[in-house]
């Protein structure tokens, strides 16, 4: 029996139900295209996770869609297959839609886990990439800082340095003013120096003290300022909006005697001020990598400054050099010349002063042995203290200049030190016994007899301390004493840059010499070792001197590596003189090879020269008539010419002696006593050479020397030294 479900329907339930089975239509055909584009993507993905709960998702869909399908059939009269049927798909639709929720409680909480890291990597790219801009505006400022650098340190010149830097600040930066502020020489304002489009004029000034200038120097860092303060007022006057003003510091690095021109000295906090300004009337401000790029700048521009500084200076020192370079190249040049006409001065002096005090002391020696009455010879005598006293001031102010130049050189020889004292005492005596003064001598007894050094400059030390204490005694005594000196006597604090040194070969020689004369002020007698000083308060009451005997003498002692003082209480109470000089000690002596020794043989004095052959070569005819006269005296028979090539064709075997001024104008003496050896071959046929000479220089010994001459003879000569050379030259061969 057939059953009707529903009742007839009304036209219009009819068209309600046709619009149903259109929509179940296009539902059905919906929810059958979804799962094939998901099983389209499904495949499409290389991952995908849940896989199963897609699988439910499309089922549930493909089981929507044959319900909606299905139910096409029911909207007519159908039979109860078809009603099975929708039954069955329904209850499938069910089951597999709360297995699809059922899983949807359990996917929920991963997704939205998914959700959260989707939102993480999203802030995570979103800082990346604030990052990157960060990085690549670090990348730009650097850019713009290397090439910033670039400009400002292509040159050291200040001005160029800061006048670039304003404008590749202007062109980084797009500014449209920028400026600088110096501080003034007083040290209390700042100037304006520099400016980009130099729309105001340069030389304005603001006191340092205002708060933006402390609130700028007193950071670290670019400051953001008001447009209208003081220093950044530098646009003109019109109806703006400003943009925005940052001011820095730059920090002038301290360096000694930093003043360059219009620069004032400056301390290590002094700074400058850089003052920048965007454009007016826009909206631009500033961002942060723009102040990091001013504050890179502004110490890049100290630096800068600094090494501009140092230029400068190293350019005013090196300038200053070079004048003093000059100066003391021109000052070398007149010393040079001073030097030169000192020793042509002394040379002529030593020349054309000795020639007549020769002249003097000759014949006055010669004078004094001739029968005169009383009076007479005391006239005599005084000529001849007097001219030997000329002699001595002669000697001690050449010696000074040699002294002084450092050429004089010790003659260093082996020589007897107990008769050297013997001599000096008994040249000595005579003044003093005419002043009534007991002179006496001690050597100790270890005291060596023979002695290496410098004899004659000993000597003349000797003589020089020992004629001042006879010369400032009016009364009493004078003692010499002479000791091998031990080593603890030879450390004195009053001369502590003298280190004596013993050692086998040498040994150090004491003397003191002792007065009861005039005394000295404990105060003066530093001065006494200086050139020209004398004691003053005495001066007047002695026969005088030159003031240079113990300078002289202090000179003589540190060249023998000695020392030398004077001891006195004060004036009346006499003073002692002391002085320490380093002698050396001869091994095996060969008296054969001393070259002088200055004890003469009792017989020298009674030994006669008569018929003995000298021939005297001298341009000066009065200088030759004296050395002639003085030979005569002594019995020599002597031929006397004036000229080098007179004395080869006049020389013969028979002249024993040749006697030369080696000083001579226009001629070489030195090739005319080569020639003496060319003449004679055989050393026993040619006559005897002494060169006559003026000069106290080693120089002119070495030269005589080296041509073969036997000895030197120093101007003046007296009748006592004139016996003493012929004396030795036949003893001996030589003399020196």
């Amino acid at each position: 029996m057939d059953c009707n479900c529903f009742d007839p329907l009304l036209p219009a339930d009819e068209l309600l139900m046709k619009y149903q089975y259109i929509s179940d239509f296009f539902i059905a055909i919906a929810y059958f295209s979804i799962p094939i584009e998901l099983v389209y993507f499904v495949q499409k993905s290389a991952v995908f996770p849940y896989r199963w709960v897609l699988v439910q998702f499309g089922a549930f869909i493909v089981l929507c869609g044959a319900t909606h399908l299905i139910n096409l059939w029911t909207s007519t009269p159908h039979t109860r297959t078809v009603a099975m049927v929708m039954t069955t798909a329904k209850f499938s639709t069910a089951a597999v839609s709360c297995a699809t929720a059922v899983m949807l409680v359990h996917i929920i909480p991963d997704l939205l886990s998914v959700k959260t890291r989707e939102l993480f990597l999203k802030n995570k790219a979103a800082e990346l990439d604030r990052e990157m801009g960060l990085i690549r505006t670090q990348e730009e400022t650097g850019r713009y800082v290397r090439m910033l650098t670039h400009e400002i340190r292509s040159t050291l010149d200040r001005h160029t340095i800061l006048k670039s830097t304003l404008v590749e600040l202007g062109r980084a930066l797009q500014l449209e003013e920028c400026a600088l502020w110096m501080p003034t020489r007083n040290g209390v304002e700042l100037q304006l120096s520099y400016t980009l489009h130099h729309q105001n004029p340069v030389g304005f000034t603001v006191p340092l003290q205002l708060p933006v200038i402390n609130q700028v120097f007193s950071a670290n860092r670019a400051v953001k300022i008001s447009p209208n303060s003081p220093v950044a007022r530098l646009r003109p006057a019109r109806k703006y909006m400003p943009g925005e003003v940052v001011a820095v510091r730059v920090p002038f690095l301290h360096l000694s005697n930093f003043q360059t021109n219009d620069w004032p000295e400056l301390s290590p906090k002094s700074y400058a001020l850089m003052v920048l300004m965007l454009p007016s009337n826009s909206a631009r401000q500033w961002h942060v990598h723009e102040l990091e790029l001013v504050d890179v700048v502004a110490d890049q521009v100290a630096v800068a400054l600094s090494h501009a500084a140092i230029l400068e200076e190293s350019m005013r020192a090196r300038d200053l050099l070079m004048e003093q370079n000059v100066a003391l190249d021109l000052a070398r040049r007149e010393a040079e010349t001073a030097v030169r006409a000192r020793n042509d001065f002394l040379g002529v002096m030593n020349h054309e002063m000795r020639t007549p005090m020769h002249a003097v002391i000759a014949l006055s020696s010669l004078l004094q042995e001739s029968e005169l009455t009383p009076e007479q010879r005391l006239m005599v005598e005084t000529i001849l203290k007097s001219s030997n006293l000329l002699a001595t001031l002669i000697n001690d102010v050449l010696d000074l200049s040699r002294l002084e130049d450092g050429s004089l050189q010790l003659d260093v020889g082996t020589f007897n030190l107990h008769a050297l004292f013997r001599e000096v005492l008994n040249l000595i005596k005579p003044i003093a016994a005419v002043k009534k003064l007991f002179v006496t001598l001690s050597l100790s007894s270890d005291l060596p007899e023979v002695a290496i050094g410098d004899e004659k400059r000993l000597m003349q030390i000797l003589l020089n301390v020992v004629g001042n204490a006879v010369k400032f005694s009016k009364e009493g005594s004078v003692s010499v004493s002479a000791v091998a000196a031990k080593s603890e006597s030879l450390i004195d604090p009053r001369a502590p840059e003298f280190f004596p040194v013993q050692s086998e070969n040498h040994f150090y020689l004491r003397v003191q010499v002792k007065d009861t004369g005039s005394g000295i002020n404990p105060q003066d007698i530093p001065k006494l070792f200086c050139k020209f000083a004398q004691n003053q308060e005495l001066a007047t009451k002695n026969s005088g001197g030159t003031g240079l005997g113990l300078a002289i003498c202090k000179r003589f002692v540190n060249l023998m590596e000695g020392h030398i003082w004077i001891e006195s209480e004060g004036v009346g109470k006499g003073s002692t003189a002391i002085f320490i000089v380093k002698l050396g000690i001869p091994g095996r002596l060969n008296e054969s090879k001393l070259p002088f020794m200055p004890g003469l043989p009792a017989n020298h004095m009674q030994m006669t020269f008569q018929g003995l052959k000298v021939l005297v070569m001298d341009d000066n005819g009065f200088s030759r008539m004296v050395t002639k006269t003085l030979l005569v005296h002594l019995g020599c028979d002597v031929t006397t010419i004036g000229s080098g090539d007179e004395c080869l064709r006049v020389l013969t075997r028979e002249h024993k002696v040749v006697i030369m001024d080696v000083s001579i104008t226009g001629m070489n003496c030195y090739d005319v006593a080569v020639s003496v050896h060319e003449k004679f071959g055989k050393r026993h046929e040619r006559p005897l050479i002494v060169a006559l000479t003026g000069n106290t220089d080693q120089v002119t010994k070495e030269n005589c020397m080296r041509v073969g001459m036997d000895g030197v003879i120093l101007k003046p000569v007296s009748i006592d030294k004139m016996t003493s050379v012929l004396s030795e030259l036949l003893e001996h061969g030589t003399v020196l």
